[in-house]
């Protein structure tokens, strides 16, 4: 049996049943215990699969390690569904709301700059932006590494204009955009103006 396909029939054994341990696929797949636990320790360090809590067994002996594929890697519907909402909302979405909500009533202008930018930044990884900040001869630069929105703002670049106005709303002061992600740059920079 090649290794790829004995991978990918522990995989499509896992997302059959979901959970099950090394024995329980084993007797499955009709395959040796060892080769099951090998492919399996492959998969773990691919983070393919991971750890699931250790089971008890009906019988003697000690508790089974249990498998899972990991929530991630089953996906879901959610760049489906906004992008539906957006579609639906039209030009009718009020991005300020959207804005206020994000930044949930977050004042931090009364906080130095440099401790209101670390702020910032904390509160933007919360919400998946992958961000830092930097010096810059214009004024601070707060820059995104990801788009927690790349699956629809093609489609609807007014998320763009959403974050320009959520570092607003959370810096007190004017972020312009340098770069963004949605035109083919690794980043999207914005300067903050004072």
């Amino acid at each position: 049996m090649a290794v790829t396909t004995a991978r990918h029939k522990i995989l499509a054994y896992m997302m059959k049943y979901r959970i099950s341990s090394a024995r329980e696929i084993s007797r499955g797949l009709k395959m040796s215990a060892a080769t099951v636990r090998h492919h399996l320790r492959v998969l773990l360090s691919d983070g393919r699969l991971e750890s699931a809590s250790a089971r008890v067994r009906p019988s003697r002996g000690r508790p089974e390690k249990a498998y899972s594929i990991p929530l991630a890697a089953l996906g879901d519907n959610l760049p489906a569904l906004s992008e539906a909402l957006l579609a639906e909302a039209g030009r009718t979405v009020r991005i300020e709301a959207l804005v206020k909500r994000l930044a949930d009533e977050s004042d931090l202008k009364s906080q130095p700059v440099a401790k209101r930018l670390n702020l910032v930044v904390e509160r933007l990884n919360q919400m998946n932006y992958h961000a830092r900040w930097e010096a810059g001869s214009e004024g601070p630069r707060v820059i995104f590494s990801h788009c927690p929105y790349m699956a629809i703002v093609a489609k609807h670049p007014e998320l763009c204009k959403m974050d320009a106005l959520l570092l607003e709303k959370l810096m007190g002061t004017s972020a312009e955009p340098l770069t963004t992600i949605r035109e083919e740059n690794s980043s999207c920079v914005f300067v903050m103006r004072r």
